[in-house]
């Protein structure tokens, strides 16, 4: 049987997606159930891009689950200098699942390839399923019923966009992009032919029209993380901020929406992507999305572990 993996939820069924929504659920009000369920179980977690969230939430869960994890550094690993396939068939003899936070989805396809134990995309350039579906659980848990909910994305369409897309639509929600542009990098042809022939995709560049009934509004950051900081960035940083400031997600914008949900994946920008406002709303549920990543990373755990 081949080993199944979990690079984005292209190829996932509804079903499936919502069995994992249910998994999370009930793993999150009955934790002490599952304590020993991965008993003697390794993860092997390898990180290239840095992570708060992602790291914690694996691991931790991982512990609670009755197995281990183990941090693996990019840099401070032979990944650095060696064949990328050879370092994961060793990887792959020491662990269970492997989860791996790289910036190339080409090198994350190396590493799946070669891996007889199940491979999770911890995120890449093109995809984000860990962090969506945890976002999908949250919403679930304050709408119930998800089919004909809209959600609106403001900002860059990239890697999460990507993914919110995707599992929205596979789940009967409205999914409405509002972006001046995309991040080049993030661009799938194919997520985008799949999406649009759900006929529940769409995009508006209107930041006001976009919002109208909107039951969800979500934003991410306008900047890649590893390059929010980095000097040579500086320009581009600064384009950004000036063709991306109309969709900021504020009071403003908020105003037509007095009751829509407001979501973002963290680590936010106060001031960018996101205002004061909104982040404190009594609306946000963006830290209940960061408590979620647990329980969704504990659903994936069980689910290709064959423990669900």
């Amino acid at each position: 049987m081949a080993v199944r993996h979990l690079i984005d939820f292209k190829d996932w069924k509804s079903k499936e997606i919502e069995e994992l929504l249910d998994i999370a659920l009930k793993i999150k009000k009955n934790k002490e159930k599952y304590y020993d369920v991965l008993k003697n179980k390794t993860l092997t977690m390898i990180f290239q891009k840095t992570s708060t969230r992602t790291r914690l939430s694996f691991e931790a869960g991982m512990t609670q689950l009755g197995g281990h994890a183990i941090f693996l550094d990019w840099k401070t690993t032979q990944f650095i200098m060696a064949d990328i396939q050879d370092e994961a068939k060793c990887v792959n003899r020491y662990s269970d699942v492997i989860m791996a936070r790289l910036l190339r989805n080409a090198d994350l396809m190396k590493i799946a390839e070669v891996s007889t134990v199940p491979v999770i995309n911890g995120l890449c350039e093109k995809y984000h399923p860990c962090q969506v579906l945890a976002d999908i659980l949250t919403v679930k848990e304050n709408k119930g019923n998800l089919k004909g909910l809209k959600l609106v994305y403001y900002g860059i369409a990239n890697n999460v966009s990507n993914s919110l897309s995707v599992i929205a639509t596979k789940l009967g929600m409205n999914f409405v992009l509002s972006a001046p542009e995309r991040h080049a990098i993030s661009l799938d042809e194919e997520l985008l032919k799949q999406v649009n022939a759900t006929g529940l995709y769409s995009e508006e560049k209107d930041p006001l029209k976009a919002v109208k009934d909107a039951d969800i509004v979500y934003t991410d950051t306008w900047v890649d993380m590893e390059l929010f900081l980095d000097p040579k960035f500086e320009e581009e940083k600064k384009r950004r901020m000036k063709t991306f400031m109309p969709y900021q997600v504020n009071k403003e914008l908020l105003k037509g929406v007095p009751d829509a949900l407001i979501m973002h994946d963290l680590p936010a920008h106060r001031g960018y992507e996101i205002d004061d406002f909104a982040m404190k709303s009594s609306n946000s549920i963006i830290f209940d999305q960061a408590e979620n990543r647990l329980h969704a990373q504990k659903a994936i755990l069980l689910k290709l572990l064959g423990k669900a």
